[in-house]
């Protein structure tokens, strides 16, 4: 089972939205209207805002391959870039996503990780996430990785209010 895991330059812009696309739609199209969906996508995924995301220099994205194929990618954010200020110790896992047929394969355990050992690289205290209250199995993911939910915020989805709930984990 071949695993690897790459940084992504502005060379991926294309290959980063159509990821994008795919792998949010999946995960949350049952959940929401075609209209809030496409709302999302076309404002969170259009070509600027993904150049101007890859090109912040407090962000970075890495794909991971499962045997050579595109399987899913993860943004962490420091500093500025934080979607909530959560101090210059923490690092945030900002979207982690896998397309539906690479998981249950340790992909997300992987690039959690990857974000784990860039906070650590970054000497980062601590490192944080926001996931959707209604995503039972990636709650539970994070509370098996170590994750404690220590707030929540609310999250755009079109125009839909939804709930994040933020978890951490203390690192150092």
């Amino acid at each position: 089972m071949a695993i690897t895991i790459k940084r992504c330059t502005l060379e991926d812009l294309i290959e980063l939205q159509e990821i994008s696309y795919v792998t949010f739609d999946q995960t949350f199209k049952n959940q929401n209207s075609p209209e809030n969906m496409y709302t999302y996508l076309e404002k969170a995924f259009n070509i600027k805002q993904l150049e101007k995301e890859l090109t912040t220099i407090s962000s970075q994205f890495y794909f991971i391959y499962f045997q050579s194929k595109l399987a899913g990618y993860l943004k962490v954010n420091i500093n500025e870039a934080q979607s909530e200020d959560m101090g210059d110790e923490s690092l945030e896992v900002e979207r982690i996503y896998i397309k539906s047929h690479y998981q249950k394969h340790g992909l997300g355990k992987k690039l959690l990780n990857k974000a784990m050992e860039i906070a650590l690289e970054l000497n980062k205290d601590k490192i944080w996430l926001g996931v959707w209250e209604k995503n039972e199995n990636a709650i539970e993911f994070y509370r098996k990785m170590g994750f404690v939910q220590t707030g929540s915020h609310s999250f755009y989805m079109g125009d839909e209010e939804q709930v994040d709930i933020i978890m951490t984990k203390t690192l150092i």
